[in-house]
């Protein structure tokens, strides 16, 4: 069902992006899911988020269809329902319906070619080979060139500006899924002992996101082996000793992601070196997030929670010399390889297939280094803006054993030290935090990560 908030907000979003575009015009579809195995046995279908950005509903019935905006309004393309669809799929909406529902004025394809009258189009990028091959032959144009063309570029810079700040209707399906993520990362906890499979705390905790009526943001991480950043795997038998990382994000019904990450111990008991690299990495989080506030840099916030790490790892005896001079050289990124996060939205990295146009402030590239490369957003934070903020620790084996990675921090790199901290594989806290006009507001407050809290929360259901 539409959300009339997100309704009204997608109005309001149309009219500004138009302001912009002027006299041009733009097609954004909202695409068509794609077979796993065999034309009949599809993903499920999941809007474009420009598109769902733009229309304000998201629903089954908005497969192939396509927002066009121009000078003189906004149209929502749309073929009705064939006669077998009903008989499949169940009865859809038709257009008059969907007319109702979004605000918008619906037509049929056949529409597109009086509509465009000659005109050249600018849209977003085709994310695979049928779609381009398809947009393209709409708009007479070199696949190649979808979303990369100049005629393209005002659309993409409005359309970035427009989505990195957060409206009052995207705020409120954030909340929401921020709020169902907590529950289920509760229920992980909860559900997790010795002996039990990493997929069975998956599916805990994936239940509470499905029971709840929404999906998951992106593929489940709950793993043991948290070193692997992005383990897509759960078949390890949880055993006393072990850190389980869960990387688990709701998104809501109407596209909206939360991106959470804890680590909790399975025997419910950290041990003394666990809790001493855990309450470091802790420590990491809490210095960037206070950093969280309208004007500073995103960037400063990673070399923030970087130098903690440093400053830590050098008090343990595990690096030696001077904190900004070793953090100068990288030394962080040997166990901290990753960015301290990225936007969040409609897509858990939001609007990256833009590429690093939304995440990065005209004028700034990546860097060459090692681990800061990895950084996936570097501009002056605004109230409204939503972003991650995950730092970790990881023994990677080959990376400790990369003699081009250890470089020129060799010799700060107590190994001997490092040994009795085999028990911590990877660690990584991670919350959703929203820029406000003085500072910052973190979603997801309500799941505990404090370590006394956290091995208070682990076995406790009664299954």
């Amino acid at each position: 069902m539409p959300d009339p908030l997100l309704t009204a907000c997608a109005d309001l979003r149309r009219t500004r992006l138009r302001a912009v575009l002027g006299e041009r015009a733009a097609l954004i579809p909202a695409g068509r899911s794609r077979p796993r195995n065999y034309p009949a046995n599809p993903y499920p279908f999941r809007a474009s988020s420009h598109f769902l950005y733009l229309v304000g509903c998201r629903a089954d019935a908005l497969e192939g269809a396509a927002l066009w905006l121009d000078g003189a309004g906004a149209v929502l393309l749309r073929d009705p329902p064939g006669p077998d669809d009903a008989l499949w799929h169940g009865p859809l909406p038709d257009n008059d319906v969907l007319a109702r529902a979004t605000g918008l004025t619906v037509a049929p394809w056949s529409s597109l070619s009086t509509l465009r009258r000659g005109r050249s189009v600018a849209t977003v990028p085709a994310l695979d080979r049928a779609e381009a091959e398809a947009r393209a032959a709409l708009l007479a144009r070199p696949k190649e060139s979808l979303g990369h063309a100049a005629i393209d570029e005002p659309l993409l810079e409005a359309l970035v500006a427009l989505r990195l700040v957060h409206d009052e209707g995207a705020l409120a399906q954030l909340r929401c899924a921020a709020d169902v993520s907590v529950g289920a990362h509760l229920c992980g906890m909860a559900a997790t002992r010795p002996g039990a499979r990493e997929q069975a705390v998956c599916a805990a905790m994936e239940h509470v996101i499905a029971q709840a009526g929404c999906t998951t943001a992106y593929g489940s991480i709950v793993s043991v082996h948290g070193e692997v950043l992005h383990n897509p795997h759960h078949l390890h038998v949880l055993a006393d000793g072990d850190l389980l990382l869960a990387d688990v994000g709701a998104e809501s019904a109407h596209g909206y992601a939360s991106d959470i990450t804890r680590t909790w111990p399975v025997s419910g008991r950290f041990s003394a070196t666990q809790r001493t690299m855990y309450e470091l990495v802790l420590a990491m989080q809490a210095s960037a997030i206070a950093m969280v506030a309208p004007g500073v840099r995103y960037r400063d916030v990673h070399l923030r929670a970087a130098r903690t790490l440093v400053d830590g790892l050098v008090q343990l005896g595990i690096l030696h010399g001077d904190v900004d001079t070793l953090v100068d050289d990288g030394a962080h990124a040997l166990f901290f390889p990753h960015g301290i996060g990225h936007l969040l939205g409609l897509d858990v990295h939001d609007m990256e297939d833009l590429g690093d146009r939304a995440g990065y402030a005209p004028g700034r590239t990546r860097s060459r280094q090692f681990g800061l490369g990895y950084l996936r957003l570097d501009r002056e934070l605004a109230p409204g803006m939503l972003v991650t903020i995950e730092p970790g620790f990881y023994q990677v084996p080959s990376l400790l054993a990369d003699p081009g990675r250890v470089g020129v921090v060799d010799r700060a790199l107590d190994r001997a030290r490092l040994a009795p901290f085999s028990d911590v594989r990877g660690i990584r806290i991670e919350d959703d935090v929203l820029v406000t006009a003085t500072g910052a507001e973190v979603l997801t407050a309500a799941l505990p990560s404090a370590p006394d809290e956290v091995e208070q929360l682990v076995g406790r259901s009664s299954g």
